[in-house]
């Protein structure tokens, strides 16, 4: 996939304000502050389409981006964050599971891990939630430049026992690029 044009398009808070012209949705998921905006970034090479802080939980609406006018990356808020309160975090989940479980227009989950974590039991329930959605997901691998060499491969074995069922795993630097050009390769699969 060769990313041409990339623009802010909408956010929603609720399903009702998400967009009704049927254009396919690659949908970004993964835990407060693991990179998905500096992914997002990375990928369109163009710096503040996706907002960034060092603050987690920045993310608190369904973001779309619209991808060389065909179709959609979605950014989702971010899970695990605990410093928002109970209600809001609830909130975010039950809007998060309810837009996975029922929107037809997503063709691939692409679930961010922090290499550094890989494991973590809210990553990995996050990919059984898919598993029975029944929603083609791949994982990426996040700040994964942030590792020693034997970090790497520890991790990556990790997430292939964890991930079993993903359609691919790719490892990621959104300060080098690296792994770039593999995801961009992947999304062609899922795509009309």
């Amino acid at each position: 996939m060769n990313i041409s044009s990339a623009d802010f398009f909408i956010s929603a808070s609720a399903l009702s304000g998400l967009p009704k012209d049927g254009r396919p949705e690659i949908v970004f998921v993964g835990r407060s502050n693991v990179g998905k905006s500096s992914l997002l970034n990375s990928l369109c090479r163009k710096k503040g389409l996706a907002k960034t802080s060092s603050t987690p939980g920045k993310t608190r609406l369904i973001n779309y981006f619209l991808i060389n006018g065909e179709l959609f990356f979605v950014d989702l808020p971010g899970y695990g964050y605990a410093a928002v309160g109970k209600g809001e975090r609830e909130g975010w989940g039950r809007l998060l599971s309810q837009y996975i479980e029922e929107r037809r227009e997503i063709s691939l989950v692409v679930a961010l891990v922090d290499s550094r974590h890989p494991g973590m039991a809210i990553d990995l329930e996050m990919l059984e939630f898919l598993e029975y959605c029944g929603h083609p997901y791949g994982i990426v691998m996040t700040k994964f430049d942030k590792l020693k060499q034997s970090e790497a491969s520890k991790a990556r074995r990790t997430m292939e026992r964890c991930g079993a069922k993903a359609k691919f795993i790719v490892n990621y630097s959104s300060l080098s690029g690296k792994g770039k050009s593999e995801l961009l390769a992947h999304f062609d699969h899922y795509l009309p």
